[in-house]
């Protein structure tokens, strides 16, 4: 990291935060707005602190003072439109290096924002004497589109009857979506949060509720909590509804709220949290950190667990009575996940985005801790070989997760994941399945880290972070303190080293500081002769998500001995390790078999190999690695692996590789743990699709009856009737479990003729028919669903005769039995709806798994009036899903343009995000296909989408960039026209032709963010060097300009190679600033204009004319037209006698030594921000901005790190330059009005230059 590591956190800003005043005077559910005023208390850390930067995200903003003077501010939000309308772009590359940069435009962490107050002068001049500030901004939100959504349900009665709420929600820090605050993490301070409401209506915030008071009339109230402990802005939260309130009975400090006449459920599903606490605190010995602790249940969640300082929200779906089952273990899950996340992730707040796998890694991992005590450590085991696999088969198939990512400057080869469409600068730019990867991942590597220093010192490292965290916040403000409640990577190891001694930082260099997962394949061989197992492991560390591995692997092998543990050293190339074994093979004597656990069993050794000790064996059997292993031994070892193993990992392992041996063995070792009551039941439901794999591979030898029906028989069905299913009884949850899903299992049997066999069939119908539920205390509304997913699993394609057309007439007779079924429990549900709906969502993949197989007609309005706005969310997704499928097949434009229409315009943010995330799963038709769905108009739907449609929503921009890479690719989309042809300049005839030759983009190349790139793309940006940090809100607008990649390949250059024609970027090392660049430029070459990249013709051709018309200094002769060489070799054959724009400014007339000057004060490819302006607009541009932001000096226009002598010259040419343009003084009063007119607003392509405000 570049931080100093000694000195702790530096912040970026020039004040510090120390405290909030939030408060909100107004909330009106009818028009969804609300009113109010935030005060934040700033200490200055510079002399003449004169500009404040803040974060705020579609507030209007009404007046801002500093200490009680009123201050002028700038509002500019570049993510609003990231690429602007001029751009004819549409490639996935160009929009993210342009997204990257308009969100670190207004990045917190590095100090920017949005809003940019400037400090009245009157508070300069005292500005020692001054140590503190207070600013006060009044603020509105009418119709929020994120940070706060209203639920209004549109039916009869007051808002409060009607259940009306609203909640704040977002994805990483998105406060500043509905308050002005400085949206980071790292930016701690106390705060006081005051809500007025309706007086039948309840306001949940964070912190503790100080007192409630009515008004006069007593139709309002106003709650006011104090936060005391320092918090981050992004932790920072609030409800306001009817709620019901609910004082948890053993922890009278936590209080429950949830929706009206939901009660009863709120206490059943909440009667366990304080288990939760109890275990949180026991294992890190340490109190709770805040005073009190609030849940409450909202409809329409973002997520169903958004966790904040002392609260949590939660989806009201989570919330369930003591007859359901499945559900139960799910919320207790999110529970313990809340809770995790209040020590971690809300008391402890990160340094910097590159510290966030801390976080989410330990909140993970003694969430992990929490399962493996509630569920047992075979839970607790399947769940990490869950976690492993999902992780490994991400990254094997997208490509490394990167857990700490570092940028040490704006490099191009600082693009530390290539292989990924999106930036991992910013949570922002993530996509929420990589996010999603990214916090599974950070906890594995917690549990390696456990694994390397022991659990005991883990526990103390955490006891020792919140210890100094809780000293740190109960200290009055004083900086220094506060920052030990900010968590870094480089804290966290030290913190470590420290209390176990033990160095990890191999460990962390490499799961942390670098991505990808190790793939293993084994085989082994057993030599006789020597006693000796040889054991072959190779590895592929060449596909895209691997790496190689150098380390211990550990590897147990069962003999007959017993179970040994050996830990082999992986080096560079060593391939085979042999291995003693210490049994002789002496299967004669009858001798029990100790197994790993130390128990003894009796085992028929009929099956092994005479000459071999070995019963199985097993690589890494502890997953202390993020491995993928491909281990080849023989069948009836699995067989015995399965048997005799006790760990549920190794089971499920063997499960999954006797699908490749289908012999009765098999059958029978998995008929075996089908039927012992004692194996996990989550390998028995593995075991039961297994079998059904196993029965239709050896279909034409199948002896007995189909697969699983005798056991099912005799486990649950009548001793006298054995057709007829007992009465259901789930007080066994293991049974309970085995039975839902072997009917799911066994309806995938197939006959002979490819077929479901017909007795299977009966049976799965019997079923439904004798279901009886009456005695059970228990719901079956899962099981009566998973029934309907067996009768879905029956089904194979129709045989259809002739070409008839299928009308339900001339249905087969199976599948009207099953139409009927189906049917019939869709109109039941109508009239008793099921606990959330299990039943209406079975039923419908059930219908669309009909249509597929041609048994009925395709159709899609039964799904579209299932997916509307008011039923049931898994209703409505399970509806989407088929919708999505029915688009890919039916290849319907009509459907695909329905479900894009409901992503921008439904009330409920998760159905959106659904809907893309499915379309992505499932998509129409990819980069790789030809589809007729493919055309231009889905392609600036798209566009327009993720540029601008999806603002307000971090997570739904991110999706919609996905779905645009699963559709076309990083490049410019293939059904697009050509691209608006390039223009030439023709010198002698002083006119501008537009090129033919123009080709369309190379093949996919990397996203470039280097900061250099952004700068020189921009548009009205002077380009002088871009230092370390480039100025925020130039780089605002930075999308409008082109694409990086006409200057990737020049980057790319070495730097000691023949230049390029044009211009070549020189990193300058000599001045001792990593990172500068500047821009020389040859004379004597001929330099192509861009022809990757599309400009706006008309504007441009009127501008060069302009520019054509003056006449050029005698004493300079043109001479570029005459020195056309054959030297453009590199950039392709392109036409000659071109002269781009830099060329024609070099013409009207300066001298040589200004030549660098000039040319960076210009824009490289002109787009014109307005192309009605003429080239008055452009000379605006280049003279700095005009009066675009209000001060319109020109000093204003210069990065600080220039030097003295280079700002001089500049001045000079700038006034030069700006006289040369025709200045007509209607010129300029037209662009002075156009530049106050557009200048609050983000799409004007204008770079609200800040320093320009002070001068």
């Amino acid at each position: 990291m570049n931080r100093k590591k000694d000195k702790g956190f530096e912040s970026p800003r020039p004040f510090k935060l120390t405290h909030q005043v939030v408060c909100i005077n107004n909330i009106n559910f009818q028009r969804k707005s609300v009113i109010g005023f935030v005060e934040l208390t700033i200490f200055p850390t510079v002399v003449n602190l004169n500009r404040i930067k803040l974060n705020s995200k579609q507030c209007r903003i009404y007046r801002v003072r500093v200490n009680d003077l009123e201050a002028p501010f700038i509002y500019n939000d570049p993510t609003l439109e990231v690429c602007h309308h001029e751009s004819k772009q549409r490639n996935l590359n160009y929009f993210s290096s342009a997204y990257t940069a308009a969100v670190s435009a207004v990045d917190p962490d590095a100090g920017h924002g949005e809003l940019v107050i400037k400090v009245p002068s009157e508070l300069w001049k005292q500005g020692d004497d001054l140590k503190v500030l207070k600013v006060y901004i009044e603020f509105s939100l009418d119709q929020p589109k994120g940070g706060l959504h209203f639920v209004v349900p549109d039916v009869e009665g007051s808002m409060a009857e009607r259940g009306a709420h609203v909640f704040s929600f977002g994805y990483q820090n998105s406060s500043r979506f509905w308050f002005p605050c400085v949206d980071s993490y790292s930016e701690l301070c106390t705060w006081k949060l005051e809500f007025t409401v309706d007086a039948s209506m309840v306001a949940v915030s964070c912190g503790d509720l100080v007192e409630t008071i009515y008004t006069h009339d007593m139709r309002k109230k106003t709650y006011h909590y104090v936060l005391p402990i320092p918090t981050a802005a992004p932790n920072i939260s609030l409800a306001v509804g009817p709620f019901e309130i609910l004082v948890d009975p053993y922890m009278h400090e936590v209080t429950h709220f949830c929706l009206p006449q939901l009660l009863p459920l709120l206490k059943h599903s909440m009667s366990y949290l304080h288990e939760i606490f109890e275990f949180y605190e026991e294992i890190l010995t340490c109190r709770y950190p805040y005073s009190c602790f609030k849940t409450v249940f909202v409809d329409e969640a973002y997520m169903q667990v958004s966790t904040f300082a002392s609260m949590s929200i939660f989806s009201t779906n989570l919330l369930h009575s003591a007859m359901i089952i499945d559900q139960t273990p799910m919320t207790r899950r999110c529970l313990a996940q809340a809770l995790a996340q209040q020590f971690f992730g809300c008391f402890i707040s990160r340094m910097s985005w590159a510290d966030e796998w801390v976080l989410k890694g330990i909140s993970g991992y003694i969430y992990g801790l929490y399962l493996k005590k509630t569920f047992g450590v075979n839970d607790y085991r399947h769940w990490i070989k869950e976690e492993l696999d999902k992780i490994v088969e991400y990254e094997l198939k997208i490509g490394g997760v990167l857990l700490h990512p570092t940028f040490s400057g704006g490099k191009e080869k600082d693009n530390p994941t290539p292989h990924l469409h999106f930036s991992i600068k910013h949570p922002h730019t993530l996509s929420w399945e990589y996010y999603k990867m990214f916090q599974c991942k950070a906890h594995l590597v917690m549990r390696l880290i456990e694994n390397r220093i022991s659990m005991e010192f883990m526990l103390q490292v955490f006891n020792k972070l919140l210890s100094l965290a809780s000293t740190a916040s109960s200290q009055k403000y004083q900086s220094q303190m506060w920052s030990q409640m900010l968590l870094s990577t480089h804290a966290f190891l030290k913190s470590i080293s420290n209390v176990s001694g033990k160095d990890i930082s191999p460990l962390i260099k490499q799961w942390v500081d670098q991505s990808a997962v190790v793939k293993f394949f084994g085989s082994f061989a057993f030599n006789r002769k020597r006693n000796v197992l040889e054991l072959e492991i190779r590895q592929d560390y060449t596909s895209s998500g691997t790496q190689k591995y150098v380390g211990p692997i550990k590897v147990t092998v069962q003999e007959l001995d017993g179970s040994f543990k050996h830990t082999l050293q992986i080096e560079e190339n060593s391939l085979k390790h042999d291995i003693p074994c210490h049994s002789k093979s002496r299967r004669n004597k009858k001798k029990k078999i100790p197994l790993m656990n130390g128990e003894e069993v009796d085992m028929d050794l009929s099956a092994m190999d005479a000459d071999s000790p070995l019963l199985w064996i097993r690589i890494d059997p502890d997953m202390s690695i993020l491995r993928k292993v491909e281990f080849e031994q023989a069948d009836f070892m699995w067989q015995y692996q399965l048997r005799y193993e006790r760990d549920v990992v190794a089971q499920e392992e063997a499960i999954l590789a006797l699908e490749k041996f289908p012999t009765p063995a098999s059958r029978l070792a998995l008929t075996d743990i089908l039927e012992q009551e004692q194996c996990f039941y989550k390998v028995r439901m593995q075991a039961c699709f297994c079998l059904a794999k196993i029965a239709n591979s050896m279909v034409s030898t199948w002896q007995g009856p189909p697969a699983m029906k005798s056991l099912f028989t005799r486990m649950f069905c009548c001793k006298s009737c054995p057709n007829i299913v007992k009465t259901n009884n789930f007080i066994s949850f293991q049974s309970y479990f085995l039975q839902k899903t072997m009917p799911v299992a066994m309806a995938l049997l197939r006959d002979v003729q490819n077929l479901c066999p017909k007795d299977v069939l009966n049976f799965i119908l019997d079923l439904i028919k004798y279901n009886d539920n009456r005695k059970n205390k228990f719901s079956d509304n899962y099981y009566r669903a998973d029934l309907i997913r067996a009768l879905t699993n029956s089904l194979t394609p129709a045989i259809s005769i002739n070409n008839e057309v299928r009308t339900v007439d001339n249905l087969n007779a199976d599948v009207r039995l099953i139409l009927e079924e189906i049917t019939r429990f869709l109109n039941m549900e109508k009239l008793l709806p099921s606990f959330r709906n299990t039943i209406t969502v079975s039923c419908l993949r059930a219908i669309r798994q009909l249509q597929k197989n041609g048994h009925i007609p395709s159709d899609a309005s039964l799904f579209k009036s299932y997916a509307n706005y008011g039923h049931f969310v898994d209703v409505r997704v399970a509806a989407l899903d088929a919708l999505v499928d029915y688009t890919r097949v039916e290849r319907c434009s009509t459907e695909l343009q329905w479900l894009l229409n409901m992503v921008q315009s439904d009330p409920s943010h998760y159905v959106r995000h659904k809907i893309l995330g499915l379309l992505c799963k499932n998509p129409p038709f990819t980069k790789n296909t030809d589809s007729t769905l493919c055309n231009e108009a889905l392609v600036d739907q798209l566009w327009k989408l993720m540029n601008s449609g999806t603002s307000h929503d971090w997570r739904l921009r991110c999706d919609a960039v996905n779905l645009y890479y699963t559709l076309f690719g990083l490049t410019r989309p293939s059904c697009l026209p050509l691209p608006e042809l390039g223009l030439v300049l023709n010198l002698k005839e002083k006119k501008a032709v537009l090129n033919p030759t123009i080709k369309p983009e190379l093949g996919a190349s990397n996203v470039v963010d280097t900061a250099a790139s952004i700068g020189i793309h921009g548009v009205g940006m002077s380009f002088t060097a871009v230092d370390e940090e480039p100025d925020p809100i130039s780089l605002g607008v930075c999308g409008v300009g082109q694409p990086p990649q006409g200057l990737k390949r020049k980057v790319e250059t070495p730097l000691g190679s023949p230049p390029e024609p044009g211009q070549v970027l020189q990193q300058q090392e000599d001045d001792g600033r990593p990172g500068r660049y500047k821009i020389r430029f040859n004379t004597m070459e001929d330099e192509d204009i861009d022809m990757e990249t599309v400009h706006d013709s008309q504007a441009f051709i009127h501008h060069q004319l302009n520019l054509l018309d003056r006449p050029s200094t005698p004493g300079k002769h043109i001479q570029t037209t005459t020195t056309a060489r054959t030297q453009n070799t590199t950039t392709g054959a392109k036409p000659r006698n071109t002269v781009p724009c830099f060329f024609l400014l070099l013409l009207s007339g300066k001298e040589p030594p200004s030549v660098e000057q000039s040319m960076l004060s210009m824009p490289a490819t002109p787009v014109p921000s307005f192309a009605k302006e003429s080239a008055s607009s452009m000379s605006s541009k280049h003279g700095g901005g005009g009066g675009s932001s209000g001060g319109g000096e020109h000093g204003g226009h210069h990065h600080h790190h220039h030097e003295h002598k280079k700002k001089k010259k500049k001045h000079k040419h700038k006034h030069k330059h700006k006289h040369k343009h025709e200045s007509k003084d209607k010129d300029k009063d037209r662009e002075r009005d156009n530049a106050h007119a557009f200048s609050n607003s983000p799409a004007s392509g204008r770079s609200l230059r800040s320093p320009s405000l002070s001068d």
